[in-house]
C-alpha cells in the first residue's frame, strides 16, 4: 500500500485489569463514511454506550479545522489513536488504514455516524467467539426514533450460475433482511442469525483474516465493499453472522455542515459509483443485468435527497420548483465530476474512476439507437 502524507498522535495502548495491563482483543477503527456531521455525537457515543474494553483508532480523513481540533483534543484525553490526512479518504481505504494500526483479536469497523445501543461490543465478541465467525455485523437501524427502524439484519448474497436468453452467465444475487421492521414489533426476530453478508455502519471482523487474504478492495471507492468482503470471507471457508442483540444507528437526518458538501458529493459521485460497481462485476466474473443497470439508473439519487432537495423546498415560487430542481441538476453534475476527476488525478487508487461516465454514456447511446431501429 503507497505510503501516506498523514500526521499521526498516538496513544498509550492500556487496560487496567486488577493489577496487570491487558491487550483488549478488541480495537475499534472509526472512520468517515459520508459526512463529518455526526462525528461528535457518534464518538461520545462509543465512550458512553460502550461497556466492554476496546481500543480505538479514529481514522480522519480531512476534516474541517473545528472538527481537527476537537478529535486531537479527544486523542488526547481518551488516549486513542488518531490518524489524520488532509484529504477526503474513501471508506475501504481509511479502513485499511485502521487495519494497519490495530494488533488485536478482533478489528470492528464503526462508520463516523453511528450512533451504539449500550451492550452492543459484548455481544458481537461474544457472538464471535462462540461461532468462530469471521464476520459478524449488528442490526444496523436509520435515524430517529433511535435504535428503533431496521435497515439490515444481515442478508442474502451469492453468485449464481444460470441461462438467460440462451446465454449461462454468473449473476449477483442479494436480499436485505428485515429492512423497514420497527425492533420493538419483532423481539421474536431479535437472534443471533448466520447470513450470507452483514454492512459495513458497523462490523466485526478477525484480524487474522486480513493478515491471511490481505486488506480490503480499495477499488470498490463508494459502494459493495461490505458485500465483497463476505464474499471473500465465505470464499476462504469463513462465516458471516449478524447479531442482532447488538443494535446500533446511523444517522441521516442532520443539517449538512457546509464543509461537508465537497465530501458527500465525492463520496457517492457518479464516478466512485461506476468505478465501484464496474471492478465489483470484473472481480467477481458477474454479468451486467438488471441488478446494475438498476443502480445505474439511480445514480446521483444520494446527492439529489441530501444536497439538492433541502435547496429546491426552499424555492420560493412553488408552480416552478419541478423547473428548479431539472436546471440544479443540470448544474450540479458538471460541479460533482470535476470535483471527483480531479481528486482521481491526485490519488492513484482512484484512477481508474476516470473515462467511466464517457464510457456509460456511449453504451447508453448504442442501447437507445438499437433499441430505435
Amino acid at each position: 500500500m503507497r505510503t501516506m502524507n498523514m500526521t499521526t498522535t498516538l496513544s498509550q495502548k492500556h487496560l487496567t485489569s486488577t493489577a496487570t495491563l491487558e491487550q483488549p482483543m478488541v480495537t475499534i477503527v472509526v472512520v468517515p463514511r459520508e459526512r463529518f456531521s455526526y462525528s461528535k455525537q457518534s464518538l461520545e457515543s462509543i465512550y458512553t454506550d460502550t461497556n466492554y474494553p476496546f481500543e480505538l483508532v479514529y481514522v480522519d480523513g480531512g476534516s474541517s479545522p473545528e472538527l481537527k481540533a476537537y478529535l486531537e483534543a479527544q486523542s488526547r484525553e481518551k488516549q486513542f489513536k488518531l490518524i489524520r490526512t488532509e484529504h477526503f479518504l474513501s471508506p475501504n481505504r481509511a479502513r485499511n488504514i485502521g487495519i494497519q494500526a490495530a494488533n488485536s483479536k478482533y478489528i470492528v469497523f464503526v462508520d463516523n455516524d453511528v450512533l451504539v445501543q449500550r451492550g452492543w461490543l459484548h455481544k458481537l465478541v461474544e457472538c464471535a467467539e462462540e461461532t468462530d465467525a469471521t464476520v459478524v455485523g449488528t442490526l444496523t437501524c436509520i435515524d430517529s426514533p433511535i435504535h428503533e427502524v431496521v435497515h439490515n439484519g444481515g442478508g442474502k448474497t451469492y453468485i449464481e450460475v444460470r441461462t438467460e436468453n440462451g446465454k449461462t452467465g454468473r449473476y449477483a444475487v442479494q436480499k436485505s433482511y428485515l429492512e423497514g421492521k420497527r425492533v420493538s414489533k419483532i423481539p421474536e426476530e431479535l437472534t443471533r442469525f448466520q447470513c450470507e453478508f452483514v454492512e459495513f455502519h458497523t462490523a466485526l471482523v478477525r484480524k487474522s483474516f486480513f493478515d491471511e487474504h490481505g486488506l480490503l478492495d480499495e477499488n470498490l471507492l463508494s459502494t459493495r465493499e461490505h458485500i465483497d468482503l463476505c464474499l471473500c470471507a465465505a470464499k476462504a471457508g469463513g462465516t458471516v453472522y449478524c447479531e442482532r442483540q447488538s443494535i446500533v444507528t446511523y444517522m441521516t437526518g442532520a443539517e449538512f455542515d457546509w464543509y461537508d458538501y465537497t465530501y458527500f458529493g465525492l463520496r457517492w459521485s457518479d464516478a466512485w459509483d461506476l468505478a465501484s460497481f464496474d471492478h465489483f462485476r470484473k472481480k467477481w466474473d458477474v454479468e451486467e443485468d438488471w441488478y446494475f443497470e438498476r443502480r445505474y439508473n439511480r445514480l446521483g439519487r444520494r446527492r439529489y435527497r441530501a444536497l439538492m432537495r433541502p435547496i429546491i423546498s426552499r424555492f420560493p415560487w412553488k408552480e416552478k420548483r419541478n423547473q428548479f430542481a431539472d436546471w440544479l441538476q443540470v448544474f450540479e453534475r458538471p460541479i460533482n465530476n470535476f470535483i471527483s476527476d480531479r481528486y482521481a488525478r491526485k490519488h492513484e487508487y482512484a484512477k481508474h474512476s476516470l473515462g467511466l461516465r464517457d464510457r456509460r454514456s456511449s453504451k447508453m447511446a448504442r442501447n437507445l439507437k438499437s433499441q430505435t431501429i
